[in-house]
């Protein structure tokens, strides 16, 4: 009698894995026939119908484990690499938005069981094929990502010094939140040079025990250091003196200022001062100036830490002064305020996009020994210079300068970027001094407060352009004249260089025709301008085959989205009911992270972000519905999301522009770090920057090492020591690079995000050269959060 056979246990685990695999399978083809097909009539890519239809009719098959399966299957695949490398040619990551799923897919075919059904002598040998194929995309894929990686150096690489001065005063310090008053973040220092940067190691860390915790305060201060000491703020404008030897805390000094505002709590920098004819030594001769999140400057003893008390009132004047009514979180002063000719100059932080009625971007000037107004800049009164009577107040509602200012003492010119008039997304209700004023650079008369000139970079800014950068100031030769040159990247990407004694563009500006509104209420400036004489560093115009996914499914999400969108090129304006492609976002080009210039070569360095964000306006109704209020205890106004723009016939909705994964629509790189030669007005080099290490789908960090070029905010420093430094990558590395060649010579990782500028000094005790930077990380960039100040150095 026979005994009955068992059924292998394997055969349970071949038939779920089929069942599993060809779910996955018509789970894809579903999304991908819905996608398709509304894509196609779009007039999108018949790609993705046609790929539909081939997996659907793949699904059978892998179900039965027939071997029928894998060849409709590697049929697929070899259509889909000939349509990716027709549509990307052999760039790494947009290959990889179309290859690198269907390939993962396709290892199931290495399975021993995956084709067993109408078994022929070859079956297994095709099932094997497809397998094996999938498998050597994937490694293609990665040798393709990973030679992008490598380095390859400028074609010239020769950069004598250039024969104009370039002797830097108090080399061993770092003085003034861009190094010196013009904003060049170059350091004489060449003790960490090119040839031992490699050797950079970790010499300590303070941490300011500030609780980052909630949702809008983001440590991006730049600290100062002077006579071996360094100066640096909080998010809550704590005030914290270093040795910067060993990063042993002196003193701290509390503001009380209130906790949690809403809006976005930032400190950049604070300044310092030495009083010319106090003896040194004495109680606030040497000052330390913040400016706090509400509204308040303080001029502190550099030595002990205590409020000084001949300026103001106890050591502090009230900023909200002649703004007229202020609800809390309306204004704060986010950067360091810029010491000129004895004055203390600043301007404010107003919250975009809530009122029309905001207040007032005023810039004032106080005395920095007696805290007395010294003038004001008000664009609503250019002829008053004094504080507004009792009964009224600055102009509300005005343009406002929030970023970083520079200043030419020999000049007596102070340099201010400025942003919009409230709101930024519609200007119908601005007024002529309003569009004249915003998205601009104001010089003006460091001890009168008078405008000398101005230059607009967007006109009637309607995509919030305003210039978070501060002015770089250097000396260039032109057809055998040296003339005092301003450099001003932009969040468009665009590079404006300019004679700062008279606002006038040294190299070729453009103005060229840009899409009109067709908001009721509404017009568009018709021309803008483009920085012609200079590289740009806009970005490409956007184009369907440039959108980007992880997936052939979140890809094609994109290219809908992109075809349902309006988008007209670079400065399409705002429309009502259908979403606008805007490229760069407020927080791409260059931010308020802005340039370096190498004195001695006139290598301009600059970072720059590429990812797009859709607008899109509200009814006034609609918005009401929504429930968009004003800021509130509750509503913080952190950036992004949709917006009330009170007082407008609009509310606005902002959105990145990111595929259903959490990625960004269009391909990278995201970030980029580059190199401009100023006598030749070429780029000298250009590459992404940072990995894709912290990115990844829904947040999730990837941990791949490839060279992606990622999100960044912060900014770049040079040195003589022939360096640029740099954190600023989503990626959480402080890098060094060879200045005139590009190539990264050195990183470390940081213990937490490095969304801030880094600075270097040399120690008057002990010699030793320090690179200090803030790791603090960022909400919007979804970085590490921490309260970290790490000093870096060469081994003893």
């Amino acid at each position: 009698m026979a005994l009955p056979t068992r059924r292998p246990p394997v055969l349970g685990l071949r038939w779920a894995s089929a069942a599993v695999f060809s779910g996955v399978l018509f789970a894809s083809a579903a999304a991908l026939t819905v996608l398709g097909f509304e894509l196609l009539l779009a007039g999108g890519s018949p790609y993705y119908i046609v790929s539909a239809l081939l997996l659907l009719a793949t699904v059978p098959f892998v179900l039965l484990r027939d071997v029928r399966g894998a060849w409709i299957y590697g049929a697929w695949l070899l259509l889909t690499i000939a349509w990716a490398i027709w549509e990307a040619s052999f760039d790494p990551w947009p290959l990889v938005a179309r290859l690198a799923a269907p390939s993962a897919l396709g290892l199931y075919f290495l399975l021993p069981f995956a084709s067993e059904r109408n078994r022929t002598g070859n079956s297994a040998l095709v099932a094997k094929l497809v397998g094996w194929s999938s498998l050597g995309v994937l490694v293609a894929l990665s040798l393709l990502l990973l030679a992008r990686a490598r380095f390859t150096p400028p074609a010239d690489v020769s950069r004598p010094v250039v024969s104009l001065d370039t002797a830097v005063s108090d080399p061993e310090d770092w003085r003034n939140y861009g190094r010196d008053p013009a904003g060049t973040r170059f350091s004489p220092l060449d003790q960490i040079n090119v040839r031992n940067v490699a050797h950079l190691t970790r010499a300590w860390t303070y941490r300011t025990g500030h609780d980052y915790s909630g949702p809008t305060a983001t440590f991006e201060t730049t600290p100062l250091a002077i006579g071996g000491r360094l100066f640096l703020c909080t998010p809550s404008d704590h005030v914290i003196a270093l040795d910067g030897d060993t990063g042993r805390q002196l003193w701290r000094f509390d503001p009380h200022a209130s906790t949690s505002p809403p809006g976005m709590t930032i400190c950049r920098g604070v300044s310092w001062y030495a009083n010319p004819i106090s003896p040194k030594g004495e109680i606030c001769s040497e000052r330390v100036f913040v400016a706090t999140i509400d509204g308040r400057l303080i001029a502190l003893d550099a030595e002990r830490g205590i409020a000084c008390p001949d300026f103001g009132t106890q050591g502090q004047v009230n900023l909200l002064e002649g703004l007229g009514p202020v609800e809390r979180g309306y204004y704060q002063v986010s950067s360091a305020p810029q010491l000129i000719r004895g004055n203390v100059v600043l301007g404010g932080s107003i919250a975009d996009n809530m009122s029309v009625n905001e207040p007032s971007g005023v810039i004032r000037a106080y005395d920095a020994i007696t805290g007395r107004l010294a003038w004001a800049f008000d664009v609503g009164h250019l002829e008053r210079h004094d504080a507004p009577v009792a009964a009224e107040s600055y102009t509300r509602g005005t343009p406002n300068s929030w970023g970083p200012i520079s200043a030419d003492e020999q000049l007596g010119l102070v340099y201010l970027p400025t942003g919009n008039a409230t709101p930024d997304w519609y200007g119908g209700q601005r007024r002529d001094f309003d569009d004249r004023y915003s998205s601009s650079i104001l010089a003006l008369d460091a001890r009168t407060g008078a405008m000398r000139w101005s230059f607009q970079t967007t006109h009637h800014d309607l995509w919030d352009y305003d210039i978070g950068s501060q002015p770089t100031l250097f000396d260039i030769e032109v057809a055998g004249f040296r003339l005092p040159a301003l450099a001003q990247p932009t969040k468009r990407g665009e590079l404006f260089v300019l004679d700062r004694r008279t606002g006038k563009s040294i190299w070729s500006v453009t103005e060229r025709p840009v899409p009109p509104s067709s908001i009721p209420g509404e017009h568009a400036a018709p021309m803008q301008p483009f920085s012609t004489g200079l590289p740009s560093f806009s970005g490409p115009r956007l184009t369907e085959t440039m959108m980007w996914g992880l997936t052939p499914i979140d890809q094609a999400w994109c290219r809908l989205q992109f075809r349902r969108s309006h988008y007209e090129g670079p400065l399409t304006p705002p429309r009502l009911d259908q979403w606008v492609i805007v490229e760069p976002g407020y927080m791409g080009g260059s931010d308020w992270g802005g340039t370096t210039i190498d004195l001695d070569h006139r290598i301009l360095i600059l970072n720059v972000t590429h990812v797009a964000l859709r607008s899109m306006l509200l009814t006034r109704q609609e918005a009401d519905a929504r429930g968009l209020k004003p800021l509130s205890a509750t509503n913080h106004g952190a950036m992004g999301g949709a917006a009330p723009m009170m007082g407008t016939p609009y509310g606005v909705d902002l959105r990145p522009f990111m595929s259903p994964l959490n990625v960004p629509c269009q391909q990278p790189p995201y970030g980029e770090l580059a190199a401009v030669d100023l006598v030749h007005r070429s780029v000298l080099w250009r590459q992404p920057l940072g990995t894709a290490r912290q990115s990844g789908p829904l947040g999730i960090a990837s941990h791949l090492p490839f060279v992606m070029g990622v999100p960044n905010q912060g900014g770049p420093i040079t040195t003589r020591g022939g360096l640029t430094f740099i954190a600023a990558a989503q990626d959480g590395y402080l890098r060094a690079f060879d200045t005139v060649t590009g190539k990264e010579l050195w990183r470390a990782e940081l213990p937490a995000g490095g969304q801030a500028t880094p600075m270097t000094y040399r120690s008057t005790r002990t010699g030793r050269q320090f690179v200090v930077i803030a790791a603090g990380g960022h909400v919007p960039l979804n970085t590490k959060r921490g309260d970290y100040v790490v000093a870096f150095a060469l081994q003893k």
